[in-house]
């Protein structure tokens, strides 16, 4: 399935779960404050701002926030909690719709850049950000790291979380550097819901790559928002890139 039609009507009503899971303190809390650092007293381009998780209260902050999202459900969601003088956004692929003016900071989080299937579509959205950015912007990348090593010979899929009617797993195609991210959820009968997103992963190294091919220079990498060190055990990063100037 086209990306668009994941991410329908049904799939925006769900999306938001206030107080928990990504939209716990915890995590959002920290995200948003590294953001608008970076961003300083310059203005913000969220790539997939999807329902305005994050660049609403970064909006709240005092940082102009602006937006380029794929899905027309997720931007009308994202309609009912600001309107468009607040947060403008532009309904297009991330890699390659432009936003009018020039940005200090393009931010792309919660593993999104792996929604686009291609290598070459991942590298064009590198050209994107640095397209939108005035010298010396940063183009931040929130990231998981592939679990490969939980395959052992033979097995395609890990589980990646449970909880009482939930589970999460992943299945690889290891050749084409896909996973499809299965989330099912379910109550005490014997029916339950299953939702499906494709994506390709990228290791660290290759998104480096990626950013230098672009003009950018990797700047910092830690396993989260608060700063603590990425490690070979880490499960996800925070990239910072940065163009001269």
């Amino acid at each position: 399935m086209r990306q668009e039609e994941i991410w329908d009507a049904e799939a925006a009503r769900r999306y938001d779960t206030p107080g928990t899971g990504m939209f716990a303190p915890d995590v959002l809390g920290p995200t948003v404050d590294r953001l608008a650092a970076l961003a300083g007293d310059g203005r913000a381009l969220e790539f997939a701002v999807g329902t305005g998780r994050v660049a609403v209260p970064l909006a709240e902050r005092g940082v102009p926030v602006s937006g380029i999202e794929l899905s027309v459900p997720m931007v009308e969601r994202l309609r009912t909690k600001v309107d468009a003088a607040t947060i403008p956004v532009v309904v297009g692929d991330m890699a390659t719709a432009t936003v009018p003016g020039e940005f200090s900071l393009v931010y792309l989080v919660y593993n999104t850049v792996a929604n686009l299937l291609t290598q070459a579509e991942q590298v064009a959205c590198f050209r994107n950000a640095a397209r939108h950015l005035r010298p010396g912007g940063r183009f931040v990348i929130e990231l998981w790291v592939p679990e490969l090593r939980q395959l052992p010979p033979g097995r395609q899929a890990t589980v990646w979380h449970t909880e009482d009617g939930y589970i999460g797993l992943d299945t690889y195609d290891v050749l084409r550097q896909r996973v499809v991210s299965h989330h099912v959820r379910f109550g005490a009968g014997r029916e339950a819901q299953i939702f499906r997103t494709p994506h390709r992963y990228v290791w660290p190294s290759e998104l480096d790559l990626m950013g230098e091919l672009a003009g950018f220079a990797l700047e910092s990498r830690h396993a989260d928002w608060i700063g603590a060190e990425f490690t070979g055990e880490s499960r996800s990063h925070v990239s910072v890139y940065r163009l001269p100037g």
